[in-house]
């Protein structure tokens, strides 16, 4: 069950929280972790935490806004490991975001926010498909957040177009054999949930089927199911991992 030995997987966003979780969880499972973080810090701790656990990892700084940055990722992947299998789109701002409406909001900003959270794992599978093709094929899975569908001003928003962008690219990338689908976490306990919602996370794992937050290792199990060859006939498919926080038909 879910054979990853010797493959490569790039994971944006690795240098903590969800995105460590998910590259250390890659790790585990014998593949080559690309670190793609803009964090020098952050991305090169997770790179040495993995060798040190015996698996091998490349920290690479990148900026998923950036399409240069992706193809140096891309590149440096290649290089270092000869492939790129897989892809976890994760990286976005959210622990440091601006909590504003969309009245207000520096538009300025607001269209850097959206090409990092909606755009930047557009950005990241154009870098990589060509060296995905010509591997076999692959499998993305993007990070996308149950705020897709609060209502949630523009993070909200800005997941709801990954949402779409991830069912248009299922299309596209089919014929590529590369799969891409996405997670919507509910409420996961990390440090950028309590910079930016933690009073609030608490009130709304009350209304929950399952009262508590989620934890960083529920995503990246879900992430190495959408990986996996047991999910081949899986894509353009938004799953949410929340506890039952949404229940959609």
């Amino acid at each position: 069950m879910m054979d990853f030995n010797g493959k490569t997987v790039i994971v944006t966003g690795a240098g903590g929280g969800i995105g460590e979780a998910y590259a250390k969880a890659c790790a585990a499972k014998g593949m080559n972790v690309v670190i793609a973080e803009l964090s020098e810090e952050g991305g090169k701790r997770v790179a040495a935490e993995i060798e040190a656990s015996g698996a091998r990892a490349l920290f690479v700084k990148t900026d998923v806004g950036s399409e240069q940055s992706g193809r140096d990722c891309a590149a440096a992947a290649v290089e270092a490991f000869g492939a790129i299998d897989y892809l976890i789109n994760n990286a976005a701002i959210f622990g440091d975001m601006k909590i504003e409406g969309y009245l207000t909001v520096d538009m300025d900003y607001l269209e850097k926010f959206m090409r990092i959270n909606a755009h930047g794992a557009l950005i990241m599978t154009r870098a990589v498909v060509d060296a995905m093709t010509a591997a076999g094929g692959g499998a993305i899975v993007n990070q996308s957040s149950t705020a897709a569908w609060m209502g949630m001003g523009f993070y909200g928003v800005a997941k709801l177009a990954l949402n779409g962008i991830t069912q248009s690219l299922a299309h596209e990338l089919g014929g590529r054999n590369i799969r891409i689908n996405a997670i919507a976490p509910g409420p996961t306990e990390t440090g950028a949930l309590q910079k930016t919602a933690g009073d609030y996370a608490k009130e709304m794992v009350k209304s929950m089927p399952i009262k508590r937050l989620g934890q960083p290792s529920d995503m990246a199990d879900a992430a190495l199911f959408l990986l996996s060859d047991e999910a081949s006939w899986i894509t353009g498919h938004v799953l949410n991992v929340d506890g039952g926080q949404f229940m959609r038909p």
